[in-house]
């Protein structure tokens, strides 16, 4: 459930302002027929996510405890700096209308999300959390919390956000996630030299990638493992 909430409200915020929802307000304005663009929304970003999830778990698999804090560590510290990069719809992405709405809809969204902010969350969430389909369903869920009303509203609600103070809290978030991985991931260490030094055994979960998570957020109470 943690996992769900987490990657629902980090994508939600990280979607307002960023050029996926500027794509959104784009179609809406363009077709005037929102279910069929919410729908492309949808189908698009569940297999955007999908396939971003499940790099992001081949991630965690590959790397031992060690380097993955740290990639995950400065990954989410990096996120945070590009979330005050103000973004930009590519008008080429948003131009073509050959496949009726949803058909565009579904294209134009799934391209313009490759590489974005929000697809390159996804990857970090997954390798954080062991449980795949909570971080999909919840980036998939933030996105939608972002654009369902941005397709209903239109540039109303664009004119009303405030996108600099919404992008700023995502930043601080990612960059608290961020501390706690590389902090997490030293108090892992240091439980590992103790058990050595004593002659312990060092369960596997103590040095499990989402036990780097865990370990700090147990202290915090930002978070628990999923």
């Amino acid at each position: 459930m943690e996992a769900f909430l987490i990657s629902t409200g980090i994508v939600a915020l990280a979607e307002i302002g960023d050029k996926t929802q500027l794509l959104s307000f784009f179609l809406a304005a363009r077709f005037k027929r929102p279910w069929p663009i919410v729908l492309g929304i949808l189908v698009a970003t569940l297999a955007n996510h999908a396939f971003a999830g499940a790099v992001g778990a081949w991630i965690a698999d590959l790397m031992g405890p060690e380097v993955l804090r740290w990639v995950l560590g400065l990954s989410f510290i990096a996120m945070a700096a590009w979330m005050l990069v103000p973004d930009k719809l590519d008008d080429e992405t948003a131009s073509s209308s050959r496949f009726g709405v949803f058909g565009t809809t579904l294209v134009a969204f799934f391209l313009a999300e490759m590489g974005d902010k929000t697809q390159v969350a996804t990857v970090a969430l997954a390798a954080q959390y062991e449980s795949l389909m909570a971080v999909v369903a919840g980036t998939t869920f933030g996105m939608m919390l972002a654009n369902v009303p941005a397709v209903i509203v239109g540039e109303k609600l664009a004119d009303r956000l405030p996108v600099r103070l919404v992008h700023a809290v995502a930043a601080a978030l990612f960059a608290v996630l961020g501390v706690l991985a590389i902090v997490a991931g030293d108090r892992v260490a240091g439980k590992a030299e103790a058990a050595v030094e004593f002659g312990q055994p060092l369960r596997r979960a103590d040095v499990e990638p989402q036990a780097i998570v865990a370990l700090a957020t147990d202290e915090t109470g930002v978070h628990r493992r999923a």
